[in-house]
């Protein structure tokens, strides 16, 4: 998976992204048809803020989160796109059994 990270009014110290590469795992673990992962954390005034965009087959996920610390900021932007890859991949799974479907297919 292609994974991005920029900064807007801060610079992206090796720490913060080993600690984003660190959580990226979680979400490959969740779907492994994730394309690519972009980033962007940006500071205004007091805010950390963490912008996400996720790109899976079929959908693109967004997320954003602002705290009093950027590796918090981090760390609550994952949880949501994981949150959100979870609902898109139990929407496009197919809970149908395959002798049911043949069953009304050929009934």
């Amino acid at each position: 998976m292609q994974f991005q990270l920029t900064g807007q009014q801060i610079e992206v110290t090796p720490a913060l992204r080993a600690h984003a590469e660190s959580r990226l795992d979680r979400l490959t673990r969740l779907d492994e048809r994730c394309q690519g992962l972009t980033m962007v954390l940006s500071i205004d005034k007091l805010q950390h803020c963490a912008d996400a965009t996720l790109t899976t087959t079929g959908a693109a996920l967004h997320a954003a989160a602002c705290g009093a610390d950027m590796y918090a900021s981090i760390d609550l932007v994952f949880d949501k796109l994981a949150a959100q890859l979870r609902r898109h991949r139990d929407k496009v799974t197919d809970k149908h059994p395959q002798e049911a479907r043949d069953a009304r297919q050929f009934g």
